[in-house]
């Protein structure tokens, strides 16, 4: 059996170090919000003849200068432009430079997004993360309210928001470095990213301390607090980490094979779950464990 709980402080000074890059990289350079946030344009063209590769249109438009520009596939014969602009003399040249170069191309929309209204969906996206850790925290401390010793209910579902805040923290970390070195843009893809991580973190978080309940109300009352939790995780981290493999191979291929449109997205979900399996073994049960060892202490 591993001494799991023994490698606590190693995990903190890993996960204290990465959280602090994370908030340093976010505090210097942000996040490089897309057109979901900022507003702009989308302009889908079908082309009549064979449709062009993205990078080729990317390289039409090059001398345009525009914000943002990313270009999706859609459909067999379409393609969706977005950028930074709303003003009708930049869609006017887009258009003029495209049809310049494609003369069989034609346009079928050029649709609108307001600033206003993506900011206004910014700041729900933050309320609808702040309000699934919150429901998370409250649930997790019912659902243990019967194993309110040695450390109260409470504290599991503390415990488990706050791994779950470390591994959104180093995914939107890691996506302003990203966004600073590589123009990765963040857009409403990202917030369903983070939001599927707090979802599947907290599933890996609860099985462990479900089991530590098991163990709590079954075992004996000799078999001190940290090793009922070290034996808590040797008995489900087979579980854990196979459960984990299983969603990072899925979201290997989807990186590598799924195109352009979904990279991103695919790229969120392979951090947030890597540190969220890592996180669960590593982090939400050393908490409990190091609150009941303050509260001894405290004693």
């Amino acid at each position: 059996m591993f001494n799991i709980i023994s490698k606590t402080k190693y995990a903190y000074m890993l996960s204290i170090t990465l959280t602090v890059l994370s908030l340093a990289s976010l505090a210097v350079w942000g996040l490089k919000f897309g057109i979901d946030f900022t507003g702009g344009t989308e302009m889908e063209i079908r082309f009549a003849n064979a449709t062009p590769a993205n990078q080729e249109v990317v390289e039409t438009l090059t001398n345009l200068n525009l914000n943002s520009l990313t270009v999706q596939g859609k459909g067999a014969d379409a393609l969706l432009l977005s950028y930074a602009s709303v003003e009708d003399s930049v869609n006017q040249n887009v258009w003029k430079s495209i049809n310049e170069k494609y003369p069989d191309a034609t346009q079928l929309k050029a649709d609108y997004r307001d600033s206003s209204v993506s900011s206004e969906l910014k700041n729900k996206s933050l309320w609808a993360l702040f309000w699934a850790a919150a429901g998370i925290m409250a649930f997790i401390a019912w659902a243990f309210r019967k194993v309110s010793r040695p450390v109260a209910s409470w504290k599991y579902g503390a415990g488990a928001v706050i791994a779950l805040l470390h591994d959104v923290l180093i995914t939107i970390g890691a996506f302003s470095i990203f966004g600073h070195f590589r123009g990765v843009e963040v857009g409403i893809p990202f917030i369903a990213a983070l939001l599927t991580i707090l979802g599947f973190s907290v599933h890996d978080t609860i099985v462990v301390y479900d089991r530590t309940r098991e163990n709590l109300l079954k075992g004996s009352s000799k078999e001190s607090f940290p090793d009922v939790v070290n034996r808590s995780l040797n008995e489900t981290l087979v579980r854990s980490i196979n459960t984990s493999m299983t969603v990072i191979i899925t979201l290997l291929s989807l990186y590598i094979f799924g195109g352009e449109s979904i990279q991103n997205f695919a790229l969120a979900l392979l951090i947030g779950v890597t540190f969220g399996t890592y996180s669960s073994i590593f982090i939400a049960s050393a908490l409990l464990v190091t609150s009941y060892e303050m509260q001894e202490k405290s004693r």
